[in-house]
């Protein structure tokens, strides 16, 4: 007997031009709508605000990077906060559409298969914590940076 395939087969991927224009007007309209750019990297830092203020209150109070979020007393009440949650419900929407859910791991392979996912979480730390450092990631100095024509949005492309 055949065995019947019940996988069904991934759609194609966007056109690139008709996704970038897409992706243009997605950010005009966050503009106009927020006041605010596309950025990520803003969302870690309110977390770990909201996690400093509710594991060590007073050293997360007294540090002069996250002290002033938790001032304003609710870190994760801001507006990239729904942002990221709204792009990643989005994604997870996005994919199981396109029929490209899938639990797959990528990348180099030399290190093993164990080790590829700490080796994946370090690089992303090392990835954050850069994004930090530069003021925003690539969404943020990127995309609105280079829209609103800043200097740091031009040198980062």
């Amino acid at each position: 007997m055949n065995q019947q395939q019940t996988t069904q087969k991934p759609d194609a991927y966007w056109n690139p031009l008709l996704a970038g224009v897409l992706l243009g007007l997605v950010l005009l309209a966050t503009f106009v709508v927020t006041g605010h750019g596309l950025g990520a990297t803003g969302f870690t830092t309110r977390l770990t605000a909201w996690l400093g203020m509710n594991i060590v209150p007073a050293t997360t109070s007294a540090n002069e990077y996250l002290g002033g979020m938790v001032e304003e007393g609710r870190p994760l009440s801001s507006w990239i906060t729904w942002q990221v949650i709204g792009v990643a419900l989005g994604a997870l929407i996005s994919a199981y559409l396109a029929h490209r859910i899938a639990f797959k791991m990528d990348g180099a392979k030399f290190l093993g298969g164990s080790k590829r996912p700490f080796t994946a979480l370090f690089g992303g730390i090392l990835a954050g914590f850069g994004a930090r450092i530069a003021a925003g990631c690539t969404s943020g100095l990127g995309l609105s940076g280079a829209a609103v024509l800043s200097l740091a949005g031009f040198t980062f492309l």
